[in-house]
């Protein structure tokens, strides 16, 4: 360590010989308070000590996603050998094939988002934030897997630039960067974020003869189930499609076509269990997330009449992106709700808007990020009512007193 330390020393030493170079002080400064304690110092008033900074709290949340990342990995290859006929894939040579096809979003997502961070830091004068290295890891995590590298790339820049630079960097953002970047990309450029093709590593030319295997859907199963009756759909009824690997248990361990990091919920919820431990989440926003979710499904359950709306409620919110949704979306300390009385309510709305807007609406059969976006615009206001209804309320124990 003695030896990094006098690297990251020379280095500063070098910087601050010339005006000119001293502005390309951020890129070594956030490579040594990655590696060392920040050398920043409060000047006066009352402050929280911690032995933990914000890029330590970031780092746990990375840690906390890397069980979602692994099984991610893990389902794309999963998912590739399966549509060319292997019905039972060796686990690495699975494993191998998705680090290989995950690898590469993670470097555009970091090379794109850090390049900019950088540049912004440089022409402002001031030092990196630490905000985009779960943002970073978040971006591949929410994306198809076959989506093109410069549609990453594309949508990262956006996601920074217009999702969190332009309103001050980071914690001055209102909606959540990751989401930012795959709503822009799923409306600009909506053939290429949807379909069968893109949820399943090489979909096109599975066999060597340059056909794809009989009887195999790249659909994801939100897909499949508000397709349940139409005409060319998988499956023509709910039973068939719970049948055709849709129990609880494939559920909870996510084998299915989906986002790279959203479908197993037993990985997301080991992440979860990190981020409540460290107190990095909070525990108010995802129970209130879940229950606006499981209750909005119970009364799809109770009004009936299509296959998607019987759908039992607990399958309903371990499909898709819910859970990752709950776990690592919605509880963004800086685009969720502060307050605690808030924070139910935020929770509540997300999680109830994800699944209404999921089943009300089959042509978009996953709600989760708009949901969430949507909550993210909402939160200040949910905030600003809590804080006004609490003066209300001591105003008039002042008057009555």
């Amino acid at each position: 360590m003695k030896f990094l330390r006098n690297i990251f020393d020379n280095a500063h030493a070098a910087l601050n010989k010339s005006e000119k170079t001293k502005k390309y002080f951020p890129l070594v400064d956030a490579f040594d308070t990655l590696m060392f304690t920040p050398n920043h110092t409060t000047k006066g008033g009352a402050h929280v000590r911690d032995a933990i900074d914000l890029k330590r709290t970031m780092m746990m949340v990375i840690m906390a996603l890397v069980p979602a990342l692994l099984m991610g990995m893990y389902n794309v290859g999963y998912q590739h050998y399966l549509a060319q006929g292997v019905a039972e894939p060796v686990f690495m040579d699975a494993f191998l094939h998705g680090l290989l096809r995950v690898l590469p979003l993670i470097v555009v997502s970091y090379g794109v988002g850090l390049g900019i961070e950088f540049i912004f830091c440089i022409k402002n004068g001031h030092a990196i934030q630490e905000g985009f290295l779960v943002s970073g890891m978040l971006i591949p995590l929410i994306m198809p897997i076959d989506t093109p590298l410069w549609m990453v790339g594309v949508g990262t820049a956006f996601g920074v630039v217009i999702g969190k630079e332009v309103f001050g960097g980071t914690g001055m953002n209102i909606m959540n960067v990751a989401l930012t970047a795959r709503a822009f990309l799923f409306f600009a450029y909506p053939t290429k974020m949807s379909g069968n093709e893109v949820w399943i590593s090489g979909f096109k030319g599975m066999k060597t003869d340059g056909t794809l295997v009989d009887g195999i859907t790249g659909a994801t199963p939100l897909g499949e189930l508000a397709a349940i009756g139409k005409e060319g759909a998988t499956f023509t009824s709910l039973d068939q499609f719970t049948a055709a690997g849709h129990e609880m248990g494939d559920l909870l361990l996510g084998l299915y076509p989906g986002s790279v990091g959203e479908t197993s919920a037993i990985a997301i919820l080991i992440g979860a269990a990190l981020l409540l431990k460290t107190g990095i989440a909070s525990w108010k926003v995802m129970l209130s997330f879940f229950v606006g979710g499981y209750l909005m499904a119970l009364t799809f359950n109770m009004i009936g009449g299509s296959d998607y709306f019987e759908l039992p409620a607990i399958k309903q919110v371990l499909l898709g992106g819910f859970m990752f949704g709950m776990v690592f979306m919605i509880t963004d300390p800086v685009t969720a709700a502060q307050t605690s009385t808030g924070k139910y309510i935020y929770g509540f709305l997300g999680g109830f808007l994800a699944i209404l807007i999921r089943v009300v609406n089959p042509a978009y059969p996953e709600g989760v990020m708009l949901a969430i976006l949507i909550a993210n615009v909402f939160a200040p206001l949910i905030d600003h009512m809590v804080v006004s209804a609490n003066i209300k309320r001591r105003l008039k124990r002042v008057k009555t007193a």
